[in-house]
C-alpha cells in the first residue's frame, strides 16, 4: 500500500505532472508566476483545493453511482470545486490580504482551472481509493506548485538579464516554459 502511494506520488508530482507534462492549469501557471511568492501562495491555494476536491469528489462519485445519475459527475465535481474556492478565497481574503490581492483574478479562476477537475475526474477513471485519491489529489497539486514555482524563479532572475527587445515578457516566459516541459518529460521513462 505504502509503495503504491509513494508511486503514485511521484507520478503526480514529476512523470504526470498536471502543468509541464499534461498542459492543465496553464492560465495560472503564465498569470501568477512572475514572483515566487505569489507562485507559492496560488500553489498552496491549489494543493489546498485538489486535495480536498479529491476527496469531497470521491464520496460525491460514490453518491452519483448509488443514485444511478453518473453523468452529472461534471457537473457536480465543478460545484465541489467552486464551494472549496469560495471558502479559499474567504480565507485569504480575511487572513492574508496582501496575497489575496497580489493573486487576484486568478484566484477565482482556480474554479475553472482545468488541472483541479482532472484530479478529480482522473482519480475516477483510475479507480482511485479515498486514501488513493487524497494522496494524488495532493500529490498533483504539488507538482503544480513546484512546476509554478519553478517558473517564477527563472522569471525574477529573466527580469536582471540582457534580454533581445522581441523576447521581453511573454515570449521568454513561453520559451522558458517550454524548456521546463522538456526537462519534465525526462521523468517519463522513471519506474520503480
Amino acid at each position: 500500500m505504502l509503495s503504491n502511494l509513494l508511486t503514485l506520488s511521484i507520478g503526480a508530482i514529476l512523470i504526470e505532472n498536471f502543468v509541464l507534462v499534461q498542459f492543465m492549469g496553464i492560465c495560472p501557471f503564465l498569470g501568477v508566476s512572475k514572483k515566487v511568492e505569489t507562485a507559492t501562495g496560488m500553489g498552496l491555494a491549489v494543493v489546498f483545493v485538489m486535495a480536498c476536491a479529491s476527496g469531497l469528489t470521491y464520496f460525491v462519485n460514490l453518491l452519483l453511482n448509488l443514485l444511478g445519475i453518473a453523468y452529472m459527475r461534471t457537473i457536480a465535481f465543478i460545484l465541489v470545486i467552486a464551494v472549496l474556492v469560495q471558502f479559499v478565497e474567504m480565507f485569504l481574503k480575511k487572513s492574508i490580504p496582501a496575497l489575496y490581492n497580489s493573486l487576484g483574478i486568478y484566484l477565482p479562476l482556480i474554479t475553472t482551472n482545468c488541472a483541479v477537475l482532472g484530479v478529480a475526474l482522473l482519480n475516477v477513471t483510475k479507480k482511485l481509493g479515498f486514501i488513493e485519491s487524497l494522496v494524488y489529489g495532493a500529490t498533483a497539486g504539488l507538482g503544480f506548485t513546484l512546476a509554478i514555482i519553478l517558473l517564477a524563479g527563472v522569471r525574477e532572475r529573466l527580469e536582471s538579464s540582457n534580454i533581445p527587445d522581441f523576447l521581453k515578457g511573454m515570449p521568454i516566459t513561453l520559451i522558458t516554459a517550454g524548456l521546463l516541459s522538456v526537462a519534465f518529460m525526462g521523468f517519463s521513462g522513471l519506474s520503480f
